[in-house]
C-alpha cells in the first residue's frame, strides 16, 4: 500500500466513523422513543460501516507488520515518518481517532439505556406475572393478593 493509498483509506475511515457516530446519535434517539422499526433500519446502516472499518484496521495492522512495525499509533507515526504525506496521514489518523473514541463513548451511553429498558421491562414483567409483587397489588377479583406463585399473563 503506497502513502497515498493509505491517507485515501484513513480518510474514508473517517468519513464512515462519522457517519457512524451520526447513526449511534440516531441510534439513541430511537432507543429513548421505543422506535423498533427505526431501530432495524439503523442496525442495518451501522452493520456495513463497522466491517469496513474493521477490514481497513486489518489491512493497516498488516501493512505496518510487513513493515516491522508494531499495530499503534507508534507504528503508524515512525511508517508515515517516511512518507511524503506522512503529516497528512497523521492528521487523518487523529480524525479517525477521535471519532472512534466519540463512537465508543455514544455506544456506550446507548449500552447504559438498553439495559434500563431491559430493567425496567424485567420489573413490569415481573410484576405482571406474580413474582416478587407488592403486597397492595389486587388480583382479578378486587381482593389483595396473598400468594407469591407466578400466573401466567392471560391472568394478570
Amino acid at each position: 500500500m503506497q502513502d497515498a493509498d493509505l491517507l485515501q483509506q484513513l480518510t474514508d475511515d473517517t468519513h464512515s466513523a462519522q457517519q457512524l457516530l451520526e447513526l449511534t446519535e440516531q441510534e439513541f434517539s430511537a432507543l429513548s422513543k421505543r422506535d423498533l422499526q427505526a431501530l432495524e433500519g439503523i442496525l442495518t446502516s451501522k452493520q456495513p460501516l463497522l466491517a469496513l472499518l474493521a477490514q481497513h484496521a486489518e489491512a493497516r495492522r498488516l501493512l505496518l507488520s510487513s513493515h516491522g512495525l508494531e499495530a499503534d499509533k507508534g507504528g503508524l507515526k515512525r511508517l508515515a515518518s517516511g512518507q511524503s504525506d506522512g503529516e497528512r496521514i497523521l492528521e487523518q489518523t487523529t480524525a479517525l481517532e477521535s471519532l472512534l473514541i466519540a463512537c465508543q463513548t455514544a455506544n456506550q451511553r446507548n449500552g447504559h439505556l438498553i439495559q434500563a429498558n431491559r430493567s425496567a421491562v424485567g420489573s413490569m414483567l415481573s410484576v405482571l406475572q406474580g413474582s416478587n409483587s407488592p403486597t397492595s397489588l389486587y388480583d382479578n377479583r378486587g381482593g389483595a393478593t396473598r400468594t407469591t406463585q407466578q400466573r401466567p399473563l392471560s391472568q394478570a
